[in-house]
C-alpha cells in the first residue's frame, strides 16, 4: 500500500529509531576504555612514590628537621597505619559520590599532601602533610578493584596486573630517581621529594577531562562485554541486569578473614623488604651503592611480574598453588640471606621480587572473591584496611630484634615464621568462594 502525503510528512519529521541498547552500548566503546586503561595506569603510577621517595633521603629529613629514632620509627609505619584506618571509609565515600570522584579527590590530596609536606619547617607538620597524601593514596588502593570489576569485568586479571605492574614501577623509578634528582635540584631534599607532587598533579589532568567516561562507565555498572572474554575473572560473577546478591556481614565470613590476613602478612613481608633488606646487605659486607640497587632489582620486579602473575591468578579456579609458589621463593630468598648474603646476593634479590608478587595475587582475589561491584568494594575495604593493620607492628618487630639481638638470625627465622603462615592462609582465601554466599 503506498503512503499517503500524511504518512510522508510524519515519516520525515519524526526522530530516527534508537539503535539497539548493544550498539549504544558498542558506540565509541574503545575510546572509552582506552580513557579508562589510561586513567588506571596514572593512578596505579602515583600509588607509591610517596612512600618510596622518601627512604633514600631520610637521613637528610632527619637531620634537618630534628627528628629522633622513634620518630623516624613512626614514620616507616604510617603508610600502613594510614591505609588501614582511611581505607574503612572509601566504600561509603564511594556510595555517596561514585569511586571515580572518590578517586579523583584521593588525587587531590596526594598531590596537595606531597607539595605541601616538602615545604614543612619542623616534625608534627611533616607528618600531617604526609598523613594528608597517604590518605589519598589510600582510598586509591581500595577503590582500584572496584574500578576495575565495574569498568572491565572480562579483564579482571588483565588490569589488576596493568595496575599493579605500574604500580611497582612507579615505586622502583621514585625509588631511584629522587637521589639524583635531589642533587640535580641544589641538594635540596625538599625539592627531591616535592617534585613528585608535578607527577601526581599531571597524572589529575585525563582524569578531570575523562570524568564523562567515567560516568558512562559507572550508569552500565560494569560496562559492556560481561563475558569471561579470555578465561579471566573466573569467579567474577555476571555483570548484567540481574540485582547483586546482598553482602552479608563480613567481620563472618572466613574468606574475608583469611583474604584480610593474607593481604596483611604479604604487605608485612613487603615492609620488612623495604625497611630491612639494604641493611642486610650492607650488614654483609655490601657496598651502600649496590645494597641500593638491589632494593631497586627487588621492587622492579613486580613491575613485568605484575603484569603476568595476576593474569595467571585469574585463569585459576583455586589461587592457593601460586599463592605457595610464591611464599616459597620468599623462603628461599630469606634462607640465601641467613646463609650466604653477600655471595649470592642478586639471586636472593630476584627471588624475594618474585616472592612480593603475593600483592598483585591479593588484589586479584579481592575481585574474584565477590560477584558484585559492591561486593568487591566491601571486601577490598575490609581485607586491605584490617592487612594493613595487621602489617604494622611488622617492621618495628623486625628492627627491635635487629637491635636486641646484634644481627639477623632471629629477625630471618621469624619473617621465615610469618611467610609460611601465610602461605596457609593465603590458600584458605585462595578457594573458589564467595563471600555473597555467606561462606
Amino acid at each position: 500500500m503506498g503512503l499517503t502525503k500524511d504518512d510522508r510528512t510524519l515519516r520525515k519529521t519524526s526522530p530516527a529509531p534508537r539503535p539497539p541498547h548493544d550498539a549504544v552500548r558498542g558506540a565509541g566503546s574503545g575510546q572509552r576504555r582506552a580513557w579508562l586503561v589510561l586513567a588506571l595506569i596514572l593512578a596505579a603510577l602515583n600509588l607509591r612514590p610517596a612512600i618510596s621517595s622518601l627512604g633514600p633521603v631520610l637521613a637528610e629529613v632527619r637531620a634537618d628537621l630534628g627528628m629522633n629514632g622513634t620518630v623516624a620509627g613512626l614514620l616507616t609505619s604510617l603508610p600502613a597505619l594510614c591505609f588501614g584506618l582511611f581505607g574503612f571509609a572509601a566504600p561509603r565515600l564511594a556510595r555517596r559520590f561514585g569511586p571515580a570522584a572518590v578517586v579523583i579527590a584521593g588525587l587531590v590530596a596526594l598531590t596537595v599532601g606531597l607539595a605541601l609536606r616538602s615545604l614543612m619547617p619542623t616534625t608534627v607538620p611533616f607528618l600531617l602533610t604526609t598523613t594528608v597524601a597517604l590518605a589519598g593514596i589510600a582510598v586509591g588502593n581500595v577503590l582500584m578493584p572496584v574500578l576495575v570489576k565495574r569498568w572491565f569485568p572480562d579483564r579482571i586479571g588483565t588490569m589488576t596486573g596493568v595496575y599493579a605492574g605500574v604500580a611497582a614501577l612507579g615505586a622502583a623509578v621514585s625509588a631511584a630517581m629522587t637521589v639524583p634528582l635531589t642533587g640535580a635540584l641544589g641538594d635540596s631534599w625538599r625539592l627531591g621529594i616535592g617534585v613528585w607532587a608535578v607527577v601526581t598533579a599531571l597524572a589529575l589532568l585525563p582524569w578531570l577531562a575523562a570524568r564523562p567516561s567515567f560516568r558512562r562507565a559507572e550508569l552500565r555498572k560494569g560496562g559492556a562485554g560481561g563475558g569471561e572474554g579470555e578465561g579471566e575473572g573466573r569467579g567474577a560473577g555476571g555483570t548484567g541486569s540481574a540485582a547483586a546478591p546482598p553482602v552479608p556481614s563480613l567481620a563472618r565470613s572466613r574468606t574475608a578473614w583469611a583474604l584480610a590476613v593474607f593481604f596483611g602478612l604479604q604487605a608485612t613481608a613487603a615492609y620488612i623488604t623495604l625497611g630491612w633488606a639494604s641493611q642486610i646487605f650492607r650488614d654483609a659486607g655490601v657496598g651502600a651503592g649496590t645494597a641500593g640497587l638491589l632494593l631497586a632489582l627487588v621492587m622492579g620486579l613486580g613491575g613485568p611480574l605484575g603484569f603476568v602473575v595476576p593474569r595467571v591468578a585469574a585463569r585459576m579456579r583455586h589461587q592457593g598453588p601460586l599463592v605457595a609458589v610464591l611464599g616459597a621463593c620468599g623462603l628461599v630468598g630469606y634462607a640465601g640471606l641467613w646463609l650466604a648474603p653477600a655471595s649470592g646476593a642478586w639471586v636472593w634479590a630476584v627471588f624475594l621480587g618474585v616472592a612480593n608478587c603475593a600483592f598483585p595475587v591479593a588484589l586479584t582475589m579481592i575481585g574474584l572473591r565477590a560477584r558484585s561491584a559492591t561486593g568487591v568494594a566491601r571486601l577490598s575495604a575490609f581485607a586491605q584496611s584490617v592487612g594493613y593493620l595487621i602489617c604494622i607492628p611488622g617492621p618495628l618487630v623486625i628492627g627491635s630484634l635487629y637491635e636486641a639481638t646484634g644481627g639477623w638470625d632471629v629477625p630471618l627465622a621469624v619473617m621465615a615464621g610469618l611467610m609460611a603462615v601465610q602461605i596457609a592462609v593465603g590458600v584458605v582465601a585462595g578457594r573458589d568462594r564467595r563471600v555473597e554466599d555467606g561462606d
